[in-house]
């Protein structure tokens, strides 16, 4: 019986891919530096799948960026806009286009917007959508997978597994980008670029090639059950002498089971940590010749694997299909995991012993392995971790149980309808047409970095920390006052991350110091883990936002993470339902509101980014869970005063299918993601006549580049062809933490002047 992993981390132990791919955008290393860097975690990541005993081991699971943005630059899909780049840069043409297609690119004189980002199925991970025309030609223009492909073979010999995107999850992934045709229909000039890259890797000397198709777990329409038919019936057809390894995860096959069952692979990968009830009939309908691999580790959370759980499961399997025909495996990509749980020296001993971290995980699959084979004490010792856990006084909390038991539907109710509320708030706040305000965070320099690092090994003190950060804060407030937003923010220098600093003042969180996974390109988050019920002990944020308030005559905004984003952006207890622990957390922000409002804070930004994120991939469940979150984030809001202004933040989502469930949030002021798909995602707001007030990003904070007054202004035009002029907002797509001063200065210097001149050429009837 096999073991195989289906992806590793890449940003090393340290992140040194971070801190490499920074220093070559800014031209402090050159691309040398930067492959020495890549190559270096490459081979410690397959020495590490080596050492712990994995049979398949993924190679191009490695990434510079993103691996669907890879898939794209291999395939030669690559928009028109960037041809001019090859012509600038010479030396490093194809990183660099590769870099440009991710962040955009201005400078040798070309200014060309990224391709859109969003998010990966339903996790924080974001990729760079793929871009289709009519017209669209492909052909292997990239070398990666096959030089990579070779330097895996000289490591792990046979067990090398190169890992690709398949061809049709690659389509339904992407989007076109103009009318009159529909990007599956691609398939047919697809599969030969396919067929032509496995055929190169198996005469390079692949046994095994992963495809993975997570848009297997989707609703797939008819056109798109023939485009997997055709796609690997063609693949059968061509290619011969390789296995290839179909991989789903994420959800479960379900409807598309025989489908699946069906596809003429060597192997196919279920999750049964996602969707364990999928198996007996997988099992049901698999062939004899079909190998299965079970997905019984979780490749999405940092919990101890429960083998007596598992091993039921592979037992399953091994009885209706014989152990040569079972593989063992993580239920996804371990991308999605921190590194190694060793690294952390800081964790509470007992709560440590109820975790694992991707190095851990392929123990936990090997392990898995052995017991079938015999070795029964690696059972008995994984059993006394889990019972240790599910008795623990450390996780269960009677009185947090209780308050959440007597919730009622007054805790998720604003006392007037947002017309009158709006009536209301314009009063207070006599804010002019297209209002300017930011999303929340201001840049984060070495400098404020350190003064945290300084303050964690002592060489400050707190009052002289909180010192520089009433500095720090009392600058960005006169530099705002002085660009003429209308309403201001603190710019959040005193906090690491938006959730790890709500989480690091809340009962049932614990933090890592190194448990770092790849949110986009060189971001790396730092989830916090709930491991036990949640509560607010004391006040969060109502110390720096007051004082921010008293050093401006401009509304400051109160800034805070909803519920749902709280519970997405970190690991999550796996013993009680998911929308427990997020009423759980809604008290908790609820009770900050309250605070702030108590305080004199008349804004309040609740943000919810990953509300979409978080809607289960499959149709038939969206409503409960959408039920679920839009009553969250009421809660945290259902008792401010008609006079408090509640926003909202959303970002890096499709909107079109969940507008009523927005609009029920009922949120004064919604702010989204909108300049990378030019308002395209507006429409949605437009057709279902959005009543409250919205700020479109007029600007992608995740590019580098400065867009200028008049494009901006132009965005402006475009909304407000869709939108009542009176109920828009201007604003960046996400808070600007992660830019550089001279950027940001310079693109809201033109944020504020494109308000100005939309004031002047579009107008707006008032309010009041």
């Amino acid at each position: 019986m096999l073991t195989q992993n289906l992806g590793y981390p890449r940003i090393g132990g340290q992140r040194q891919l971070k801190k490499a791919c920074e220093q070559y955008w800014a031209g402090k290393t050159d691309l040398k530096e930067l492959k020495d860097v890549a190559r270096k975690i490459r081979e410690e990541n397959w020495h590490a799948q080596l050492d712990a005993g994995i049979d398949l081991i993924p190679c191009n699971d490695f990434s510079f960026y993103d691996q669907v943005l890879d898939m794209s630059t291999l395939l030669g899909a690559i928009p028109k806009r960037y041809s001019p780049v090859l012509s600038a840069v010479k030396d490093n043409s194809e990183i660099d286009l590769y870099f440009a297609m991710a962040r955009g690119y201005q400078k040798d004189g070309l200014d060309i917007t990224a391709m859109e980002m969003t998010k990966w199925m339903d996790t924080n991970y974001h990729y760079i959508v793929p871009e289709f025309t009519a017209k669209q030609e492909f052909a292997i223009f990239s070398e990666k997978v096959f030089g990579e492909y070779n330097a895996a073979k000289r490591t792990l010999g046979s067990k090398a597994k190169p890992v690709l995107i398949g061809p049709v999850s690659y389509l339904l992934l992407g989007k076109e980008k103009e009318p009159g045709f529909e990007r599956i229909e691609l398939i047919k000039k697809l599969v030969p670029v396919y067929v032509e890259i496995i055929n190169r890797l198996k005469q390079q000397g692949a046994e095994w090639i992963q495809l993975d198709e997570p848009c297997l777990v989707t609703d797939l329409s008819k056109k798109e059950k023939e485009a997997f038919e055709f796609a690997y019936r063609s693949i059968a057809n061509r290619v011969s002498g390789v296995k290839l390894m179909l991989a789903t995860y994420f959800d479960g096959l379900f409807d598309n089971t025989q489908l699946a069952t069906s596809l003429l692979v060597s192997a196919l990968h279920i999750d049964l940590v996602r969707a364990p009830e999928q198996l007996d009939e997988v099992l049901e309908l698999i062939p004899a010749n079909l190998i299965l691999s079970v997905g019984v580790v979780d490749g999405r959370n940092v919990w101890k694997n429960d083998y007596e759980r598992s091993l039921q499961f592979i037992q399953k399997a091994i009885d209706k299909l014989g152990a040569d025909h079972v593989m063992i495996a993580p239920s996804c990509s371990l991308l999605h995991s921190p590194i190694d749980l060793e690294l952390e020296t800081a964790i509470d001993p007992e709560i440590k012993n109820w975790m694992a971290f991707a190095k851990q995980k392929l123990a936990e699959v090997s392990h898995l392995a052995q017991i079938v084979e015999g070795k029964t004490d690696l059972l008995r010792v994984n059993k006394a971790a889990i019972e240790s856990r599910r008795i623990s006084q450390k996780v269960h909390k009677p009185t947090v149980k209780d308050r959440v038991a007597a919730i009622t539907r007054a805790d998720a109710t604003r006392a007037g309808a947002f017309p009158v509320r709006q009536q209301i708030q314009q009063q207070r706040f006599n804010l002019p047409s297209f209002p300017t305000t930011t999303i929340g965070s201001f840049p984060q320099t070495d400098d404020i970095r350190q003064l945290r690092a300084k303050l964690k090994k002592g060489e400050l003190t707190t009052q002289q920390y909180e010192q520089a950060i009433e500095q720090a804060t009392i600058d960005v407030i006169r530099w705002q006052e002085e660009l003429g937003l209308d309403v201001l923010v603190h710019g959040e220098f005193e906090r690491n991350d938006m959730v790890e600093y709500f989480g690091e003042q809340l009962d049932g969180f614990l933090f890592t110091r190194n448990g770092w996974v790849q949110s986009y390109g060189s971001r790396c988050v730092k989830p916090p883990v709930i491991y036990g019920d949640v509560s607010r002990p004391a006040d969060m944020t109502v110390r720096w936002s007051t004082f921010a308030a008293a050093q401006t005559d401009k509304p400051m905004k109160g800034m805070l993470t909803g519920p749902v984003t709280i519970l997405q952006w970190s690991f999550v207890r796996d013993d009680q339902p998911r929308d427990i622990t997020t009423q759980q957390i809604a008290l908790a922000i609820r009770d900050e509101v309250m605070a702030l409002e108590a305080a004199g804070i008349g804004i309040i930004q609740i943000d919810e980014a990953a509300i979409r994120e978080g809607l289960p991939i499959r149709k038939a469940k969206h409503q409960q869970y959408l039920q679920q979150a839009v009553a969250a984030f009421k809660i945290t809001a259902g008792g401010v005063r008609d006079e408090t202004q509640i926003h909202t933040h959303m970002c890096y989502s499709e909107f079109n299918n969940i507008i009523a469930d927005i609009a029920a949030m009922d949120a004064d002021v919604i702010t989204i993601e909108t300049s990378r798909s030019q308002m395209e995602l507006l429409q949605a707001f437009a057709h279902f006549e959005y009543p409250n007030q919205i700020g479109p990003g007029v600007y992608d904070i995740h590019s580098p580049r400065v867009p200028a007054t008049a494009e901006m202004v132009a965005l402006l035009e475009k909304a407000a062809g869709l939108l009542p002029a009176r109920n828009l907002w201007v604003n960046p797509d996400c808070g600007l933490k992660t830019r550089k001063w001279p950027e940001t200065k310079a693109a809201l210097e033109n944020m504020v002047a494109a308000a100005h001149e939309a004031r002047q050429k579009i107008g707006t009837e008032t309010l009041v």
